[in-house]
């Protein structure tokens, strides 16, 4: 099983469009271009909906074999821990070990002065292919990137060692992630990490750290386009160093945790990857609960009255909803709409407020950012919502596979 170059994680939260999912996968084929797709869903949206992660390999068997693809793909064990890594270990074949908690794990005296006999090599100036400049590790940085980082990459290589004991000699996928905390991972950061994992014999595949700017769930970047370009060409061109230089092995690419929707982000990140014949894994949030949404408004009737629904319940339980997302959300509470003028709309107007198109006038990023959190209340009711989902599921596969290939896929890889 080769993960290859283009790589795109998809969620979906009820596991109902798999087959939609994968249309836009057998587009970008069609194109030209193999993207192989990643089916993930995490702890926390398995314990949300009350599912189980032996459904989403259901779901991404029953819909390649469905749909006819013929090419490799994967199931998620998206942002697992070693509180949860063991409930995964069954059905996934990729595994996102998620060490956030252990950042910034300050080194007691004793632990100091080990890793530092460790890695005092590593002090002085070092030079990456691309880099303009060489960059200096002094004894002090050192010191620093050990009390933030070594306890991770410790944890990552205690995952994995459990992962490795029950997968026994199966196959499968290792990514490394690190964005879910308050600061970016510079380029230097990054260098210093994937170090550690080849130091900790960590066969890591894809490595997910925090870029500069906001990554909101479901809206578009929001940053300086400029620096980010900049430092993401240096993040990969430092993942091409490890894997001339460091025991990792050489189909390690960087992993892309966008929230979704990052449409300013893709021109530059397809650009850098071809400039450097780069591979990338873009894991994508569940907006596909998203496109549901939109396709049970456009459908009117019930579907639209379940729509509206879940807006006046989500505006009532707001903080409970958007509290789990805190880091990741950028909601101005007086820029949603009011829930009069939302039982006034029209199917269409709920769905040209939800559909991220920038230029259309009625977008509300606010109003996509709080139903994005919402699923929760859908799962509520899940027998009424699926029986919806299944009396509109044209209108919905459409929208889920437009989304997939014509607003992420076809500008990330085509274009």
């Amino acid at each position: 099983m080769e993960l290859g170059k283009y790589s795109f994680g998809i969620g979906d939260r009820f596991a109902k469009q798999g087959i939609y999912q994968l249309k836009g996968f057998k587009e970008a084929l069609t194109n030209g271009v193999l993207v192989t797709p990643v089916w993930n869903k995490s702890f926390r949206e398995h314990k949300t909906v009350g599912s189980e992660p032996i459904s989403v390999r259901i779901e991404a068997d029953q819909a390649t074999a469905e749909g006819g693809w013929y090419n490799d793909y994967f199931v998620d064990a998206d942002h697992i821990t070693m509180e949860t890594v063991d409930r995964f270990t069954e059905s996934a074949d990729f595994f996102t070990i998620d060490v956030a908690n252990k950042i910034n794990t300050v080194l007691e005296t004793q632990e100091k002065d080990q890793f530092l006999s460790d890695y005092k090599h590593l002090i002085g100036h070092n030079a990456i292919e691309g880099f303009s400049n060489e960059f200096s590790i002094t004894k002090e940085l050192l010191l620093n990137l050990g009390d933030t980082y070594l306890k991770a990459v410790e944890e990552a290589r205690l995952i994995y060692d459990r992962i490795l004991q029950q997968k026994r000699n199966h196959e499968f996928v290792v990514e490394v992630s690190m964005d879910e905390v308050a600061n970016p991972q510079s380029p230097i950061e990054l260098y210093f990490i994937l170090y550690l994992l080849s130091a900790f014999k960590v066969p890591v595949n894809t490595i997910a750290p925090k870029f500069i700017g906001r990554f909101n769930k479901g809206v578009d970047y929001e940053g300086d386009l400029l620096r980010f370009e900049q430092e993401f060409e240096q993040h990969i061109l430092v993942v091409k160093h490890a894997v001339k230089h460091f025991s990792l092995p050489h189909s390690l690419k960087l992993s892309v945790h966008t929230g979704s929707d990052k449409f300013s982000l893709y021109p530059i990140i397809n650009r850098i990857i071809k400039k450097h014949d780069a591979g990338l894994h873009l894991k994508t949030a569940g907006t596909t609960w998203l496109e549901e949404l939109i396709g049970l408004a456009e459908g009117e009737g019930d579907g639209l009255l379940f729509a509206k629904s879940i807006f006046q319940k989500a505006l009532d339980r707001y903080q409970e909803l958007t509290d789990p997302y805190d880091t990741v959300l950028s909601i101005d509470k007086d820029k949603l709409p009011a829930i009069d003028t939302v039982n006034g709309w029209s199917g269409a107007d709920f769905s040209k407020a939800l559909t991220h198109q920038p230029n259309e006038k009625l977008f509300n990023p606010h109003f996509r950012q709080l139903l994005h959190t919402a699923y929760k209340i859908a799962a509520e009711q899940q027998n009424e919502f699926l029986d919806l989902v299944q009396d509109n599921s044209d209108l919905i596969g459409q929208n889920v596979y437009e989304n997939i290939y014509s607003r992420h896929m076809s500008p990330l890889f085509l274009d």
